[in-house]
């Protein structure tokens, strides 16, 4: 008997009779003895329409009171999918984050979770109740309700899993698994059967839409065995997350290709080329709790120089709006800002033992005429930021580069 912890996502979750599928898939993990807890979402499209109603209420809704809307959608999907076991016979229980009780810091709409009290959660399971809990949510210390940010639930259930040292962590999402390259990008990327957390890693974070990357930090940081599975079909064993470590296979140079459209630059102009600088512009971005990526200051020239740094494009008019009013306090020349921009990237932990990856990157691009405006580079990674009506093409091209095609 394991204890195991599904996922589904939103569109698993989409409709009832949808639901009533996820109900009998997770049927026939409890007739095996297992232990299961199920984490979901909101039903696919739910969070954008709340979110929606909010705005038409407030340009600008109040963090708090927009994690009480949104909050609401996974409560919706919890109950549902409690009715629809229970009415094939399985006893089940459903709790919301604050319920469980998850617990967070107070980041309204991007919370991080502090502790989990699995106490209730254990009970019900010992009494063979499939768990169903809310994904995406939490309460803080004055029991206000949190949201984790698009793409939580993934979190929600990698954190469970961690908490309730479950021996499988499954995400069932719209796809069957973690692919070489987008396939609605790249139609020849192959579906991969493991690969490690580092590299899914570097995947969450540059664009790859599978898994959200606080849930693989989670995973790998406290070693949970995560599978990624496709909810629509039964055969499958999908792609198994895992440490490198653990791996025997010889590792190829490069996994995949990543790439990610949610990117917009900035640059201030003219700056004053002296200590500090870097740290006063920033730190007014971070003070905005806006990520910033990749950053590339120049080479200073007559006591000045240029800093440029990549923010995701959603906070692209609000992170301009607060470089202007630094641009008049440090006496720079200009902001200038660009929306129209992409990130693709190269991953695979087998960089580190083959040396020419980069120049064998940017020559592809460059006989494509694709120029490189930003290179951002990690032990497993290579970054590069160019023009986005660029990006589908320099994905297909390094897919190809790489032979990412080609089954191993």
């Amino acid at each position: 008997m394991a204890l195991i912890v599904q996922k589904y996502g939103g569109t698993s979750v989409g409709n009832p009779e949808r639901i009533k599928n996820v109900a009998r898939r997770v049927a026939k993990f409890h007739a095996q003895g297992h232990q299961v807890v199920v984490v979901v979402s909101a039903m696919s499209g739910e969070t954008n329409r709340l979110i929606a109603l909010a705005k038409e209420i407030s340009a600008e809704p109040d963090p708090r009171e927009l994690d009480q809307v949104c909050a609401t959608g996974e409560q919706v999907t919890i109950g549902l999918l409690s009715m629809a076991l229970k009415e094939i016979g399985l006893p089940a229980r459903s709790y919301t984050g604050g319920q469980v009780k998850v617990l967070t810091d107070s980041v309204f709409t991007k919370a991080r979770i502090l502790s989990i009290d699995d106490a209730n959660l254990r009970l019900d399971l010992d009494a063979g109740m499939v768990v169903v809990v809310a994904g995406f949510q939490g309460v803080d210390a004055d029991g206000n309700i949190t949201t984790l940010g698009r793409g939580g639930s993934d979190t929600s259930a990698v954190a469970l899993a961690a908490a309730l040292k479950a021996d499988e962590c499954q995400i069932y999402t719209d796809v069957d698994g973690v692919y070489t390259a987008d396939p609605r990008i790249v139609p020849e990327a192959r579906k991969l059967d493991a690969i490690t957390f580092e590299e899914m890693l570097e995947m969450a974070s540059l664009g790859s839409k599978v898994l959200q990357i606080r849930s693989v930090e989670f995973a790998g940081k406290y070693k949970v065995k995560l599978r990624v599975l496709s909810s629509f079909e039964d055969e499958g064993e999908g792609t198994l997350i895992t440490a490198e470590e653990e791996s025997n296979m010889e590792q190829p140079i490069i996994s995949g290709i990543a790439h990610n459209r949610d990117e917009a630059k900035l640059t201030m102009l003219g700056v004053p080329d002296e200590p500090g600088i870097a740290y006063r512009i920033l730190s007014a971005i971070a003070e905005a709790n806006i990520d910033v990526d990749i950053i590339v200051q120049n080479v200073g020239h007559d006591g000045s120089t240029d800093l440029s740094f990549t923010v995701n494009r959603g906070d692209f008019a609000k992170a301009q709006g607060i470089l202007e009013k630094v641009k008049t306090e440090l006496g720079a020349r200009q902001v200038a800002g660009d929306n129209r921009i992409c990130k693709v990237s190269a991953v695979g932990v087998g960089m580190r033992s083959h040396p020419g990856v980069a120049s064998k990157m940017f020559k592809a691009l460059a006989d494509e005429g694709i120029n490189i405006q930003m290179i951002s580079t990690s032990e497993i990674k290579i970054s590069v930021i160019i023009e986005e009506k660029y990006l589908e093409l320099a994905a297909r091209v390094l897919h190809n580069t790489f032979g990412l095609d080609q089954a191993v």
